[in-house]
């Protein structure tokens, strides 16, 4: 196939990750969905950015995908093997050759063709693939069928039985002497030839050898919405069972109100004939919150991490004690799995600014508005909160921690 006879073939993946997922129904492209905290495209740039044969990896992306790529690659952003992304085409076929085009000064004997949309290739999966193309010059991965295949013709009506001990349902990624790929592509742009969805057949039909080797099953391509609700599951299930150390934690806090003319409440500015005295921004809320969590992480509070004789915390947004103590529980590989606050005052009212509250809550903590309470009460006009000298806030929080052997 013409390959160099170094150490190995000079291996480069190419990424498709230029289509709009619209089979995937409402929301980001399918390649931008979170799966496992991550994008689905960063899964495949880890793949290939840690494969020891691979020296180079470029990505095709869409157009306007731009930043939605960046923040996908920035865990990957100080790797030499990872190129600039290219900008792909109406089809998958335009998006590969934009792609190929983009290697074209570059020293490559392989290509990895491979759909962003399949986060759970494995490294061997790579391995064989490569040796396969530097054996055969193009190689498709291909698992076998295990249903009755039989055609359709337009009517929806039953056609002939298909022999499935011959047929295989093909997978990426494809592997293919990159020189002669990149000239099947040309060959077929100029034969008017746009059709083509599989590298794998248009390689063949420019003349070149294909052969099949063994896939993975694993190795899925995620498409319809049915197909993330699924896996959304298996995420919830895997994190119930990883994350057994379920810990609850409480926090209180009391600021005195002061001159102004707005409270700070969970992030939100609330109109009142005062404010409330504090070295930060007096959120007695996210104060409150704050030290719950760090209570569930037994790692002291508020004033332990950002101590008020510190002039760097005056007049400070309280969003970023609470962030930091979120960031904590991530840090050990937790989450938060519920957050509750209550106001305790006369004055000013919660209920009109609530649902505010939660969705800035939830923002700051990165965490769906459902598993954010915010109530509200009064002390009947008892105490300091009753004489509307100030307010309070209690506070619990939840969150999930990897089970431990200090559990005993």
């Amino acid at each position: 196939m013409g390959v160099s006879q170094h150490d190995g073939p000079r291996v480069a993946a190419l990424i498709c990750a230029a289509g709009s997922g619209s089979r995937a129904g409402e929301g980001l492209p399918k390649q931008y969905r979170l799966l496992d905290g991550r994008p689905i495209l960063s899964a495949s740039l880890d793949l290939f950015l840690n494969h020891p044969a691979v020296s180079l990896v470029a990505t095709v992306i869409g157009a306007d995908h731009r930043a939605l790529y960046d923040a996908a690659a920035a865990p990957f952003a100080a790797s030499e093997t990872l190129l600039a992304p290219a900008i792909g085409g109406d089809s998958r076929q335009a998006s590969v050759r934009a792609g190929l085009e983009a290697l074209a000064e570059r020293e490559i004997d392989i290509v990895l063709v491979h759909d962003a949309a399949r986060p759970f290739a494995s490294a061997a999966l790579v391995d064989r693939a490569i040796a396969s193309a530097f054996a055969n010059g193009g190689a498709v991965p291909g698992v076998a069928v295990v249903d009755t295949i039989c055609e359709v013709d337009r009517g929806g009506g039953r056609g002939a039985t298909l022999d499935r001990e011959r047929c295989r349902a093909l997978q990426t990624p494809q592997a293919f002497d990159y020189a002669l790929l990149r000239a099947a592509h040309a060959q077929a742009e100029g034969a008017g030839r746009a059709d083509f969805t599989d590298d794998g057949a248009l390689y063949a039909w420019a003349g070149h050898r294909v052969v099949v080797f063994e896939g993975e099953t694993e190795n899925v391509k995620l498409t319809t919405p049915e197909q993330f609700e699924v896996f959304a599951r298996r995420e919830a299930v895997e994190t119930l069972l990883t994350l057994g150390d379920v810990r609850m934690g409480t926090g209180f806090d009391v600021h005195a109100f002061g001159p102004g003319d707005h409270v700070i409440l969970g992030g939100v500015a609330v109109p009142h004939d005062f404010g409330l005295s504090g070295h930060s921004d007096a959120d007695v809320v996210l104060h409150a919150l704050t030290d719950a969590v760090l209570g569930a992480l037994g790692d002291g509070d508020i004033g332990a991490h950002f101590p008020p004789s510190d002039p760097t915390w005056k007049g400070a947004d309280s969003a970023k004690f609470m962030a930091d103590a979120v960031a904590r529980v991530r840090a050990r590989g937790g989450v938060i799995a519920h957050l509750d606050v209550t106001v305790i005052g006369e004055a000013p009212k919660v209920g009109p600014h609530r649902e505010a509250m939660r969705a800035r809550i939830a923002e700051i903590c990165g965490v769906a508005l459902s598993r954010v309470g915010v109530k509200a009460t009064t002390t009947e006009k008892l105490g300091f909160a009753g004489r509307r000298e100030g307010l309070a806030a209690m506070a619990s929080a939840t969150i999930r921690l990897p089970l431990t052997e200090d559990l005993a």
